[in-house]
């Protein structure tokens, strides 16, 4: 026997979550859990209860898409564990309905379109490191010893200098001395 369970969220304490759970209990859910927490958040413990409960067959109800991935790859990446256990997915604003073939069709859209936009952030990251790379420029932290300090470090070290005292002396840390003259 398959089930309809609920989940909203809310941002913020301030905020109502009654329309959500309002649609969710007229779609029919058997229950439902709310989180307050921000969509940017990782920790949404009535999330992760929620789908504790779902069993094979159920089906997790959201009012809209944004109250469940905090991105397009989240929100995929939570629909596709919810299949992998067998559960279906419906989102109520968007009509998106997982258990059927047209609801597949249009999380398989999704998915392409979010590989599609990782390839091309990739590319242009990759392009433009080159081009920085032909200008002369390099990416990354500066060194925090130049030449001529690490030549002042090995005098010192081979004068039998602690590295304590070399550190404080150049005003840099040990780790750093240690890294640098190996």
């Amino acid at each position: 026997m398959s089930t309809l369970l609920g989940y909203a969220r809310v941002s913020t304490a301030d905020q109502n979550p009654t329309l959500q759970t309002d649609a969710l209990t007229a779609a029919g859910c058997y229950k439902i859990w709310t989180d307050v927490a921000s969509g940017s958040k990782d920790d949404r413990p009535q999330l992760a209860e929620v789908i504790g409960h779902l069993r094979p067959g159920d089906t997790l109800a959201v009012w809209r898409l944004d109250r469940l991935g905090r991105s397009l790859p989240h929100l995929l990446e939570t629909v596709a564990h919810l299949e992998s256990i067998g559960v279906g997915f419906t989102s109520l604003t968007e009509e998106i309905n997982t258990t059927t073939s047209g609801g597949r069709l249009i999380f398989t859209i999704f998915g392409a379109l979010a590989e599609f936009e990782r390839n091309l952030l990739r590319e242009r990251t990759f392009a433009g490191l080159e081009a920085a790379k032909r200008q002369g420029r390099t990416g990354g932290r500066p060194p925090v010893l130049d030449d001529k300090q690490k030549a002042i470090a090995r005098k010192m070290k081979g004068a039998g200098v602690s590295m304590t005292t070399i550190a404080e002396t150049l005003g840099v840390a040990r780790s750093t001395l240690y890294r640098n003259l190996g």
